[in-house]
This record gives C-alpha cells, sequence and structure tokens, in this order.
C-alpha cells in the first residue's frame, strides 16, 4: 500500500511539474528561459547521483578500454547538459511553435535525400535513436510540411500523455503508440501504405520476446526489429536520419543520408539479424562520433542473451 502511495504522489507531483513549466514557459520570452537554462542545469545535475552512475556505467562498458575516466565523465556531464537543455528547448519551442523552424535546419543534401525516398512511393521509415534533441527533430519535420509519423511510448501518467498527444498534433506530428503493439502495428504499416514518413528509435533495450541480439560496442544487446518487419511488409526504404546540436547553442541540424532497401538473406529471421545489425552499426557510428548527444542514462545492454556468441533467432511473420 505504501509503495502504490508513493508512486501515486511522484507521479502528481511529475504531473504538476509539467503544468508549472509548460505555463511558465508560454507566458516567457526565449530569451528569459535561455538565460535560466545554465542555472537550471547547475542545480539539477548533482541530485541526479543515480542517473549519473548509470549513464558511466554505460560509458564504461562502451567506451572503457578506449577512454580515460576524466574523459567518460566529461562526456557524461556534456550529455546531461544536452538532455536538460532539450527539455527546456522542447518546452518552451511548443510553447513558442515559431521558433521550431527558427532554430534548426537541414545539412547539405539531407533535405534532397529526404525528398527522394519519398518520391519512391513505399512510405520511408526514418532509422534514429534517442540522439540529440530527437523530438525536436520530429517536430522539425511536421512543421516542414511533411507527413510525419513516430512510434512514441506513451507516458506512465495517462492524464500527461492526452496533453503530450494533443500538443503533438496540434503542430502535425501524428503519434504512433508502441503499446498495444497489435495498434502499434496496424499504425504503422497504415502510415506507410499512405506514403507517409515512419520514425523508428532503434537504440533501446529490448528483449528477446520482440527483438533481436546484435553487436552493439562489441557487447549482444537486445534491439528492437519493428522497423525491418515493416520494411519487408511494404518494401519501404531506410532512411538514417539524426540531429546534432551546434556547439553549446540552441540551434540544430539535421542529418539525412540517402535512403537503401533491406539486404535479402536465406531466411525471413537471417534478414532481419542481417539488417538489423547493419542499422544498429549506423547509430553506433554517429554515438562514436558525437557521444555527448546519446542517452548514456539508459541501460542499454540491461537484458542478456541465451547466449554471448550469437543472436537469439525472432518469431516473424511478415505476411
Amino acid at each position: 500500500m505504501f509503495k502504490d502511495a508513493k508512486k501515486k504522489f511522484e507521479r502528481t507531483l511529475v504531473r504538476w511539474t509539467y503544468y508549472f513549466f509548460t505555463w511558465f514557459f508560454s507566458i516567457l520570452p526565449y530569451r528569459a528561459i535561455k538565460a535560466m537554462t545554465g542555472v537550471l542545469l547547475a542545480v539539477t545535475y548533482p541530485i541526479l547521483g543515480r542517473m549519473r552512475a548509470s549513464a558511466m556505467s554505460t560509458l564504461s562498458i562502451a567506451f572503457g578500454k578506449e577512454k580515460s575516466q576524466e574523459e567518460l565523465q566529461k562526456i557524461c556531464r556534456e550529455c546531461f547538459n544536452n538532455a536538460g537543455r532539450g527539455v527546456i528547448e522542447l518546452g518552451a519551442f511548443m510553447a513558442h511553435p515559431s521558433l521550431i523552424k527558427q532554430s534548426t535546419s537541414f545539412e547539405g543534401n539531407s533535405r534532397e535525400n529526404l525528398d527522394a525516398a519519398l518520391k519512391e512511393g513505399s512510405g520511408v521509415i526514418g532509422i534514429s535513436a534517442h540522439f540529440g534533441n530527437f523530438p525536436l527533430m520530429l517536430l522539425y519535420l511536421a512543421q516542414m510540411g511533411y507527413p510525419t509519423n513516430a512510434i512514441i511510448r506513451p507516458s506512465r501518467d495517462e492524464i500527461v500523455e492526452k496533453d503530450f498527444q494533443a500538443a503533438r498534433s496540434r503542430l502535425g506530428l501524428k503519434t504512433v503508440h508502441s503499446y498495444p503493439r497489435e495498434t502499434c502495428v496496424a499504425q504503422s504499416l497504415k502510415a506507410l501504405r499512405d506514403k507517409e514518413l515512419l520514425i523508428v528509435l532503434m537504440d533501446q533495450n529490448t528483449g528477446s520476446k520482440s527483438g533481436v541480439y546484435v553487436d552493439f560496442f562489441g557487447q549482444k544487446a537486445g534491439t528492437p526489429t519493428g522497423a525491418i518487419i515493416f520494411a519487408m511488409r511494404t518494401g519501404a526504404p531506410l532512411l538514417p536520419i539524426f540531429t546534432l546540436r551546434n556547439g553549446e547553442t540552441d540551434t540544430h541540424t539535421l542529418v539525412i543520408e540517402k535512403h537503401f532497401y533491406l539486404e535479402q538473406k536465406a531466411t525471413d529471421e537471417e534478414t532481419i539479424q542481417y539488417n538489423v545489425q547493419k542499422l544498429t552499426n549506423i547509430i553506433e557510428g554517429y554515438i562514436r562520433k558525437y557521444p555527448p548527444e546519446w542517452g548514456w542514462m539508459h541501460r542499454r545492454w540491461k537484458s542478456r542473451p541465451n547466449s554471448e556468441a550469437t543472436g537469439e533467432k525472432v518469431s516473424v511473420d511478415v505476411r
């Protein structure tokens, strides 16, 4: 009973904190919010001891043989600063939507790569990660007129989630909740068959029931297979898409690579295993190049395979 009461109190506290900052950001000009950011980050970082420990543990697994403890601590601090800035920016930009386009731009041929993928006519599966200010990336694509759907894990607080979804819809972003699974699959396939863009984040821990184990920083990591199964069902191309923060500023750049198609193997299981590894390699490449941009506080290797030597097979239906 005490545990339930504690959980209810925590969710209520988070809900009212969210309401307060939503109101607060709506009445302040962005320059005032920006001026407060450094203070908020400095106050918050010391009290996040458990999250910092988790981030350092993940960093040690990934880079422990390549970087010194001082380098890992620097990445950790920058990671939390980026995440904190991202949350503040997102709240401010959703309250002042005109700032979304002002703060974000396409790099080089990125927009041309996105347009070329959509012209294929089979919808597009955008492959990304919890990297940079990815929620802002989603809103920017929607604000730029692209029919953008994002698979999003709903908030545990149903009241707050309704608010989130209403805000995303108001800004043109279509939400596909990651569960119930059947609904997620149906909505995802519909988006692709409607020739729209579906963004899938592929960097979170997933057990063997809904994913496969592939190499990630030299360790077996449970990785979701949905993007590959959607591509097998629809023929949609895969499009790596990431967002980068421009130094210490509040501006961001979208990096979109050229699209490509699945590489077919002898069986469906082998096709999934191979292509999940290929996409994971792309994500790892971006993280290695820009380590402070990724969310190191996530326990990426929490699930473990039965065999450390090979990836586990997953039962699939690609009809």
